[in-house]
This record gives C-alpha cells, sequence and structure tokens, in this order.
C-alpha cells in the first residue's frame, strides 16, 4: 500500500513533543530534525531498464546535550514510544561522553526567510507518471546511440527527489522547508579495445520543466566523448592550462574542503592560519550563497536553524572567511556562516565569480597548452594544498584544439594555481552547487612521456 506523505503539522507537533519529553528527561538542550521523502530513479542501459526505484523514506535524528555533553540517536520508525525510548537512552549516553565547553546549540537562528521565493520546490514534480520519466531516460540513451561512433553506453539516468523536513530545538526554533530535485544523465563510449574513450553529460535542477530535454543531453555527452578519440602522448612540459567548467568545479571543491572550519580548527588545511592574508590574484573572488532563488545549494537555514546568507570566502585574491558550523564557529572564536551540514560544514552555493572572456576567446588567446576535460585518481592534499591527478584533455597550438591527449598527469598547488589564473570566463551556469567558469592558469606541470 502507497504510505501518504506526513502533513507538515503532524511532523511539527511529534518534533515539539520529542522535545518536551527529552527536556523533562534531563536534557539540557535538544535539536530535533524530521524528514520525509520521496525518490525516484531508474538507471537504463543498452535499451532496458537496469535498476528501478521508487521509496517514500522518513527518519528522525535528535541531537541531545546534557552538561555540555552530547549524544546522537536516529530512527526510521516515527512510533512516538520507540523515539521516547531513544531519548532515554540518549540521555544516559550523554553522561558518559566527554564534556566539551563548544557544545550547545546556536544562540541565534534564522530570520524569516520567504522561502517561496528561493524557488526550491517543484509541487508538479509529485505528478509526473513514472512512465514518462522511465521513456525519457531510454530516449536519451537511444539518441546518443544512434552516432555511430558512439561503441557502448555507461547508461542514462532519471532521477526525481522531493523532500520536506521539519528542525526544531529547545530553544523555540521551529521551521520546515520543501525541496525538490531532479537530474538526467547519460553516459558514453567510444573507441576500440585499445582505444577506448568515454564521457557523459547531465542536467540537473530543483523544477523538472527546467531539465534540458532528452536531445541536449546527448548531444552534449557524445560532443564530449567523440571529442577525445585518438588521443596522442605528449612530453613533459609546463604550459598555460585552461580548467572547462566541470574542472574549475572540481578545483572549487577542493578550495571548499580546504576552507571548511573543521579542517582548519583541527589543523588539517593548509590555510589554518592564512584568514586575511592573499591566496590568490585579483582574478579570484569566491563566494558561498544560501539564498541564490532556485539554485541547487539555496537553502534558507542550514542543519543546525542558522540563516544562510552570502559569505565572500575570498575576495579579489584575499581568504576573508572559512566556512563554519556553530561548533567550528566556537572553537575558532568566530561567527557562524550558516554552513552546518550535519555534523560537518558544507558549501551551499559556491562559485567563482564569473569575467567577461568567453571560452573561445580564452583558447584563442593561447599559443601552446592544454585544456583540461577530465581527472583521475586522488592526489588532492589540505594539508599542504598540493595537486596531482590523471588528466585528459586537448592539446592547443595557435589559439585553436589541435588534437586530444591522454595519459599525462598535471600537478601543481591549489595555491599558486589561484595565484596564477590569468583569464576567467564568462560561462558561470550554476549546473552543481560547487561551480565556476572557464579558467586559464599561465602555467602547470603536464607530466607525460
Amino acid at each position: 500500500m502507497k504510505q501518504e506523505k506526513c502533513p507538515l503539522e503532524e511532523l511539527s507537533h511529534l518534533a515539539e513533543k520529542l522535545i518536551s519529553f527529552a527536556r523533562r528527561g534531563g536534557a539540557d538542550e535538544v535539536e530535533v530534525t524530521i524528514g520525509d521523502g520521496r525518490e525516484f530513479s531508474v538507471d537504463v542501459r543498452l535499451g532496458k531498464i537496469e535498476n528501478l526505484v521508487q521509496a517514500q523514506t522518513r527518519a528522525v535524528s535528535l541531537r541531545l546535550i546534557k552538561d555540555k555533553r552530547t549524544a546522537f540517536a536516529s530512527s526510521s520508525d516515527l512510533n512516538f514510544d520507540t523515539l521516547k525510548r531513544l531519548i532515554k537512552q540518549a540521555i544516559e549516553r550523554a553522561k558518559l561522553a566527554n564534556r566539551d565547553p563548544h557544545s550547545g546549540l546556536p544562540a541565534s537562528f534564522a530570520r524569516r526567510v520567504d522561502t517561496h521565493s528561493l524557488k526550491l520546490y517543484d509541487p508538479e514534480m509529485a505528478v509526473i507518471d513514472p512512465d514518462r520519466k522511465i521513456r525519457l531516460a531510454l530516449e536519451t540513451e537511444r539518441i546518443a546511440l544512434q552516432d555511430k561512433r558512439i561503441t557502448n553506453s555507461h547508461g542514462a539516468s532519471l532521477v526525481t527527489n522531493e523532500g520536506l523536513t521539519v528542525l526544531a530545538n529547545s530553544k523555540g526554533f521551529l521551521a520546515s522547508l520543501e525541496q525538490t530535485f531532479c537530474s538526467l544523465s547519460v553516459g558514453l563510449q567510444a573507441g576500440e579495445t585499445d582505444n577506448l574513450v568515454e564521457d557523459y553529460w547531465f542536467s540537473a535542477d530543483r523544477f523538472f520543466h527546467r531539465l534540458e530535454p532528452p536531445d541536449e543531453v546527448a548531444k552534449k555527452a557524445v560532443q564530449r566523448t567523440i571529442r577525445q578519440l585518438r588521443p596522442r602522448k605528449i612530453k613533459t612540459q609546463t604550459v598555460p592550462v585552461i580548467f572547462e567548467p566541470s574542472m574549475t568545479a572540481w578545483l572549487l571543491g577542493f578550495l571548499s574542503v580546504c576552507v571548511s572550519g573543521v579542517a582548519v580548527y583541527q589543523k588539517a588545511t593548509f590555510l589554518a592560519d592564512r584568514l586575511g592574508s592573499r591566496i590568490g590574484n585579483e582574478n579570484v573572488t569566491v563566494i558561498d550563497d544560501g539564498l541564490l532563488p532556485g539554485r541547487l545549494g539555496s537553502r534558507p537555514f542550514d542543519t543546525e536553524g542558522v540563516a544562510c546568507r552570502r559569505t565572500v570566502v575570498v575576495d579579489k585574491g584575499i581568504l576573508r572567511h572559512f566556512l563554519l558550523n556553530t561548533y567550528a564557529a566556537r572553537k575558532l572564536k568566530l561567527r557562524s556562516t550558516g554552513n552546518a551540514d550535519g555534523t560537518g560544514v558544507s558549501p551551499n552555493n559556491f562559485y567563482l565569480l564569473p569575467g567577461s572572456a568567453s571560452p573561445d576567446d580564452i583558447i584563442a588567446s593561447t599559443k601552446r597548452g592544454f585544456l583540461l576535460i577530465r581527472t583521475i585518481g586522488h592526489g588532492l592534499n589540505p594539508v599542504t594544498g598540493d595537486i596531482s591527478r590523471g588528466a585528459f584533455g586537448l592539446w592547443v597550438e595557435d589559439g585553436h584544439i589541435a588534437y586530444p591527449v591522454s595519459e599525462v598527469t598535471i600537478s601543481g598547488n591549489l595555491e599558486g594555481i589561484l595565484k596564477n589564473i590569468e583569464q576567467v570566463g564568462n560561462d558561470l551556469d550554476f549546473r552543481t552547487p560547487v561551480c565556476g567558469p572557464t579558467i586559464k592558469v599561465a602555467e602547470l606541470t603536464v607530466a607525460g612521456l
């Protein structure tokens, strides 16, 4: 039998009951998060369905603090008697924990934000027929495989998610948030046995009608894949490197780890003592903004109820802020930036401010260089900022794409890269929460033969 979605009033009432019970049981502070979500995902490959999921999930998470000692509990059973037992056990566990003067709920919470204006919820997603979603995935792969240069498929996927979250705590905060998400993607292979290349493309949005249609996703995936056919090897050299937007996003993802308040107080980042110092050049302004309407990283408040905001993390090369939850902020004697994510820290919409140059202009300005399109492996060290990753790309000669390149490694240092960004593109598209436009770095080592 299909489980009906819990009404907001029911979840809110349950959260308040749990807080009251925990306070009567001896907890000094209590935080309750209740989630009610519906998900659909279909994976197809070579015209057949490989995986199909349609499910509703409910869960409650509890944080209880007694004498500055913290315990956590969670359950997918929302029965009140079950949750009362969990709370009693959590309070007893808290007594055994180490006392931490920095623990506790935030001192202040989210101001009232018109969540409707943030455009995070698509009411039509709940009524879209599953057969239509399956057809879209099948159609995307079918179109891609029409190109005879494509020799295999990793499959196409369509995902939709709808979620209601209620957050409440013993300091009087009670708020809810409805969000939706959807994506359409396809992965492809081209070439033969010892000359295989692969790539993919995807579209993601809060609103289903804004997804790119199957033909656009398929054609982009085909184009990204076949441009790598018949790659050449190159000698090790130091040259300008152009980062495609997906690669700029990868670089910024590394930066977001390095500016996380958790990494800072753990001394697990080379930027731990660099607040106020220069870590990039004038071309580098990096912003974290949770209040951009319709974006995938937007939310009115973080998982602690602290208001999200626009934070200038790097201002024309100067490191101005870390990303902080309440605990990290107290450890560092700073203020939360509204970036709590569970017990950790995560970016909201974290992006490099775009410039004025088009990607074609950036390529045209490059006499000899490497256009980075994909990396593999690990090779990221936040303690030092060092980067070393296997890479795939396109060689640039006299301002034009000359041929694909494989079996190389790019290496450098995050700070060195940020200080040597010569050009910033105008093609920022917020395809992912962490994103950036095309950039050109003056020089990096590309290790080949």
